[in-house]
């Protein structure tokens, strides 16, 4: 068995522009087989695009990907055949029952007839939908219009899953939910591509790519992206978070400012400018409830990326 026979996903230097707009700047990275790989950003950052050229959807405007071993500009029918794509907005049918959505989509895929009632009452009881067969998709929640459309998609048993921002206003339990499903489908080898632009969710995933502005900042198991970016943190707890941000976002000392709730996250060039950051917000008037030391998490971490690279440009263009 060689490495390629290990790869899932492979990019080499993918591009895409949409005229004077490039929104995937020569991305090159590799996803392994039976893996769940969290591609992290907000929005705008060149997530739905990045999927949209991996699932043959759209062509690049230069460079290459193989899924599944195709290349995507040359074997898109073959790709078609190995991978399920969920995309933002899947097209379920909401007049249509839950069993009657599972029974169009069996059609679609072309699902062998004696193969059918086994495979729907297998994804049925996976996504906990058995009980609502008979109910319209339209009067479904949110959480289980996503279960639904990811059974309909995993009707004909892909290799490869892409998911593009499954759980993006979905409520906190439907998200974890949704997130044990996933476990499920790599117990049975599946390759999992997940975008998503809740940094929370990373954590979870083999590996991470975090993207900004078309480009691969990072990409890595969780543990060692937080590894590689350490930090000294300080999690402040204030009631005017966002006042408290503009005052010490422009401090030399600071690497990065995230907002949570009704705390900071304030990453230091040096933990001995702990001191004198809490020292400056004093001096502003700015009043806390005090500060603790944390570990950044991969939000941390992203945010302090952001920040380098637009600091960075910013005095490229001075």
């Amino acid at each position: 068995m060689t490495m390629d026979d290990l790869i899932a996903i492979k990019t080499d230097s993918l591009t895409k522009s949409f005229g004077a707009i490039t929104a995937i700047q020569g991305i090159t990275m590799e996803v392994r087989k039976g893996k769940l790989f969290g591609l992290v950003g907000p929005d705008g950052a060149g997530k739905s695009t990045l999927m949209r050229l991996l699932t043959a959807v759209m062509e690049p405007t230069s460079g290459d990907a193989w899924v599944a071993s195709y290349p995507i500009g040359k074997r898109s029918e073959d790709i078609k055949e190995k991978i399920a794509y969920m995309p933002q907005r899947f097209g379920l049918y909401e007049d249509l029952t839950v069993m009657e959505n599972m029974v169009f989509y069996s059609d679609i895929f072309d699902v062998p007839r004696d193969e059918r009632p086994g495979r729907i009452e297998r994804l049925l009881g996976f996504s906990n939908l058995g009980p609502f067969t008979g109910r319209l998709a339209g009067q479904l929640s949110g959480g289980m219009k996503q279960k639904l459309g990811l059974a309909c998609a995993l009707i004909h048993t892909p290799e490869i899953l892409f998911l593009d921002e499954p759980t993006n206003g979905v409520d906190p339990v439907s998200r974890r939910d949704f997130c044990k499903i996933l476990y499920e489908l790599l117990k049975e080898g599946v390759t999992i591509f997940v975008s998503t632009s809740y940094l929370d969710e990373a954590e979870r995933c083999t590996e991470v790519g975090l993207i900004y502005e078309g480009r691969l900042l990072e990409k890595d198991t969780p543990a060692a992206i937080k590894a590689k970016h350490a930090m000294p943190m300080i999690e402040v707890w204030c009631d005017n978070a966002r006042e408290i941000m503009k005052i010490i976002q422009p401090d030399q000392r600071v690497t990065g400012v995230g907002i949570y709730g009704d705390r900071l996250h304030v990453g230091l060039a040096d933990r001995t400018d702990i001191p004198a950051v809490m020292g400056r917000l004093s001096d502003s008037g700015c009043a806390t409830g005090g500060y603790r030391e944390i570990s950044p998490s991969i939000e941390d971490v992203f945010f302090a990326m952001i920040g380098a690279q637009a600091g960075s440009e910013g005095k490229a263009g001075t």
